[in-house]
């Protein structure tokens, strides 16, 4: 495509209708430029920012404020972007990880997706959760996979917006902030923040202002880019609801189970990760407040084994990943039950190794980790969760689900 060619065109095309704007838009890219810890193929709310609201975020931006009568464009804004000026909704999305697919599945673009990490893998893991969500489908098998995308491929691609974070991007091999701009220049501005993961450190050049954003805020400044206010609003409240009733039944912190979370593809290499640090990882673990077994010995990440765990001795094991079609749940639980060491933890002679599905993950996503790991946790205060071995979430009965599967259906298909 001839990106420069646009004096002989009567009216603009879709690409010109979308545009950086601001003061604090990527660097050399208002001049006219044209030139950490890995995914697994896999306070409480986290609504908090470091530096920032999610309530300002639709008067910050300008997201519905900016616009003047007889102007239809409109501005969202994200870290570590800035601003952005659109004039017409995005309809095909760019994403490299799964917290950004989620979101634009939340807001009805599931199948605008062009890109993401490991697709034919994640779409696998997300559609175990769609099974339980009436009317709705998924597919993101066979689409292009971004892990360590191709600037090249991106112009291929054309996609409207880029939900993936540039700070983090150009940590990827052949990628640099001369790059970044191109793309957003020529082919549709980068609108995503990944490093509020876990709170990463962002590189010299990207550090200055750099926001981190709970999972729920990070999604309410996509849902302004897409100007899906009404969608966002409708599944916040679903959460809200959702959190509300685990803190009204939460024991008491000295009554809950201690728990730690494991992801294993190999048993011989088990990695463990945190349950409550700062960033959107623990989304889903943060807010239920189980003690960590590891009393903050061990980072995300850290290779462990069974003389570790046994030692920690947890009360609860999360089993990342379990929730992966091609996951052989019964044989992980059989390694540690056969294992003269990890037979004796208590988690496992209690029979509570449980499975989860991503820490990548985005709101709806969220909304059935919240309350499967209430289960998980709390077995007398939300139900028990059934042991599961394979097949889609369980059909967890209606009067001990813990949000509404219609409504969430509902505010994806369109019908607020």
């Amino acid at each position: 495509m001839d990106t420069n060619d646009t004096t002989d065109r009567e009216t603009p095309t879709r690409r010109e209708t979308i545009k950086y704007g601001g003061t604090v838009a990527l660097g050399g890219l208002l001049a006219g430029c044209t030139g950490g810890d890995g995914a697994e193929p896999d306070s409480s709310d986290d609504g908090a920012t470091e530096n920032g609201s999610a309530d300002d975020a639709s008067t910050d931006d300008g997201s519905e404020d900016s616009q003047s009568e007889g102007d239809a464009s409109y501005t969202a804004s994200i870290s570590p972007t800035g601003e952005v000026t659109f004039e017409s909704p995005p309809e095909t999305v760019f994403t490299r990880l799964t917290h950004h697919a989620d979101m634009a599945f939340a807001l009805g673009r599931g199948d605008d997706v062009t890109a993401l990490h490991a697709p034919d893998y994640y779409d696998g893991l997300w559609n175990q959760y769609v099974e339980r969500l009436p009317g709705v489908s998924l597919d993101w098998s066979g689409l292009y996979s971004s892990w360590e995308p191709d600037k090249e491929k991106l112009y291929e691609l054309d996609s409207d917006i880029h939900l993936a974070d540039p700070a983090w991007v150009t940590q990827l091999e052949g990628w640099d902030r001369e790059d970044i701009d191109e793309i957003a220049e020529n082919v549709s501005p980068w609108f995503g923040n990944s490093l509020s993961d876990r709170h990463q450190e962002p590189a010299e050049e990207w550090a200055d202002g750099y926001q981190y954003y709970g999972l729920w805020e990070q999604f309410e400044r996509v849902a302004e880019a897409f100007r899906e206010r009404e969608r966002y609003e409708a599944l916040a409240e679903v959460r809200e609801g959702l959190l509300s009733t685990i803190e009204d039944r939460l024991p008491p912190e000295e009554e809950r189970p201690t728990a730690i979370m494991i992801a294993a593809a190999d048993i011989e290499q088990i990695y463990a990760y945190t349950l409550s640090n700062p960033g959107f990882l623990t989304s889903h673990t943060r807010p239920l407040g189980p003690r960590d077994a590891f009393e903050g010995s061990v980072e995300s990440g850290t290779v462990v084994d069974f003389e570790t765990i046994l030692e920690a001795d947890p009360d609860v094991i999360l089993y990342l990943g379990g929730m992966e079609p091609g996951t052989d749940m019964a044989g992980r639980r059989a390694a540690f039950e056969e294992d003269a060491v990890g037979s004796q933890v208590t988690a496992v002679q209690n029979d509570r190794i449980h499975p989860q599905g991503a820490r990548y993950q985005g709101p709806i996503l969220n909304l059935f980790q919240l309350e499967m790991t209430a289960k998980q946790l709390y077995p007398d205060e939300f139900g028990a969760w059934p042991r599961y071995e394979s097949g889609p979430y369980p059909e967890i009965p209606e009067d001990e689900r813990l949000f509404d599967r219609g409504r969430v259906a509902d505010v994806i298909n369109g019908d607020l």
